[in-house]
Order: structure tokens, then C-alpha cells, then sequence
């Protein structure tokens, strides 16, 4: 990871956008995914500070549960967060693609790029972060980190009861797919305007800019940016972070 991130230039200035205001059903029962301890330290506070890393970013909008942006402020108030950057809490909605459009209402004037990332995506290093934001800067209306695929994948019929066999219809050039990470990377009024105008369900905010017949373009992500959706993967994360404290010593 370098030491140096991407300053910010007079006359530009980036916010993060990080909705956490689902209850991530498939790490069981207990508090939503994104105040789950990681090392002692909710999983929000991680990722918050992952977007802070960068010195380009100049505010951090973290969209709460819709009954939790209390709790939400207090946890930001306790936890060491760069002085550097103002972080803001909002009450989010009953969908991703609500809760985004809140965090994007309560941007102040002035920020150019935004930054939509997933609170449950952690340990996203900063040199990530920044090759987002400079791919913006360098005219990108939407911009994704993503990795190759390692497997083989296969379009299937889904079965009509789950766990049943499928029938596969297609296989994919594994060299044409990317497994799409965040943060994600936007011209603000891009954005704003994918918000207004595209009301289906998506996965991801670039979707909403493609529907709108607009070029998003991919940058390298990396390993470590991996989402932390099952148990497995909180084991993984306290891995990686033991790492970076033997390797960083923090």
C-alpha cells in the first residue's frame, strides 16, 4: 500500500457515500452487517476510515439504518476518525438504491466526484480508492474497481426449488468478466441524474449509469476490497488485518 495518497486539487473535492442501513441476513442473527466488530471495531468504522485514507476525500456521508442514525453518530463520535475530514450521518431507506439517493441529497455544494461504497467492503486499500478517483478526475462519468474471475462461470436456469440440479444455457469468456468491487467512482450530476431517472432494482450504482447509455469504465481493484457477507469472510478479514499489524504495525 503507498504512503501517499492522491491530494485533493483546488477547486475539486470528492465525498464517500456509505450506505449501511442493511441488516446482512447471511451472517445471522444480531446487530446489522455493518456494526459487526472486526478486531473489536464495527466493520462501518473500517470502511469509514478506508475512504478517509484518502486525502482527496473531504467528507464521508455514512447513511444509517433508518432507526439507527443515532447509534450510528455515537460510534463515528468514539472511534479515532482523520480530523481531516467531516463525516456526516444521515437516516437511510428501505433500499440500497434509497439509502444512496439520501446520502446524495445530503451533499453540500461543491463536491464534484462521489464515491459509493460498500460498508461491508472494509479493508479496501487506499491506492484503490485513489486510481477511482483519478480515473474520475481524468473525464469517467462512473468508474469501477474490479478483478478478473479465477473460476469458470456458467449461466444456468435457476431452479424452481432451490437446491435442485440446474441446467447450464451458456458459459461466459471467463477473459471478458470482472467481479465488480466498490468504491465506486462518479461525476456527481452523472449520479444525481442516474438516481432520478432509473427506477429499477439494481445491484450497483454503475448499472443505473448505463441505463442511462452512459460509458463506466473498470480499474483494478484489489484482493483485500472483498465483501464480508458470510462468516467465513469475517475469519478472512481478521486475517488480513493481523497482517497489516505484524507488516504496518497498526
Amino acid at each position: 500500500m503507498s504512503d501517499v495518497s492522491l491530494p485533493a486539487p483546488s477547486g475539486s473535492r470528492t465525498a464517500a457515500v456509505i450506505p449501511a442501513a442493511g441488516r446482512g441476513v447471511r451472517l445471522g442473527p444480531g446487530a446489522p452487517k455493518a456494526l459487526r466488530a472486526l478486531n473489536g471495531t464495527p466493520m462501518l468504522i473500517h470502511a469509514a476510515r478506508a475512504m478517509a485514507a484518502s486525502r482527496a476525500v473531504s467528507l464521508v456521508v455514512v447513511v444509517a439504518p433508518p432507526d439507527g442514525a443515532a447509534e450510528v453518530k455515537s460510534l463515528l463520535d468514539v472511534h479515532a476518525l482523520p480530523d481531516r475530514t467531516d463525516f456526516l450521518v444521515v437516516p437511510g431507506g428501505e433500499s440500497r438504491q434509497e439509502s444512496v439517493k439520501y446520502g446524495l441529497d445530503a451533499l453540500p455544494p461543491g463536491i464534484d466526484i462521489v464515491l459509493v461504497h460498500d460498508a461491508a467492503r472494509p479493508l479496501v486499500p487506499v491506492d484503490t480508492v485513489d486510481a477511482v478517483i483519478e480515473a474520475v478526475r481524468d473525464g469517467a462519468s462512473a468508474v469501477v474497481p474490479a478483478l478478473p474471475l479465477a473460476d469458470t462461470v456458467k449461466e444456468v436456469e435457476p431452479a424452481a426449488v432451490a437446491g435442485e440440479p440446474e441446467p447450464v444455457v451458456a458459459t461466459p469468456v471467463r477473459a471478458r468478466l470482472r467481479a465488480v468491487q466498490t468504491p465506486q467512482g462518479f461525476d456527481r450530476a452523472t449520479l444525481v441524474r442516474a438516481h432520478e431517472t432509473v427506477s429499477d432494482d439494481v445491484t450497483d450504482d454503475a448499472s443505473m449509469v448505463e441505463q442511462l447509455g452512459l460509458q463506466v469504465m473498470v480499474v483494478p481493484g484489489h484482493e483485500e476490497a472483498f465483501k464480508v457477507t458470510r462468516p467465513l469472510d469475517l475469519v478472512l478479514a481478521e486475517a488480513v488485518l493481523a497482517r497489516r499489524r505484524l507488516n504496518d504495525g497498526f
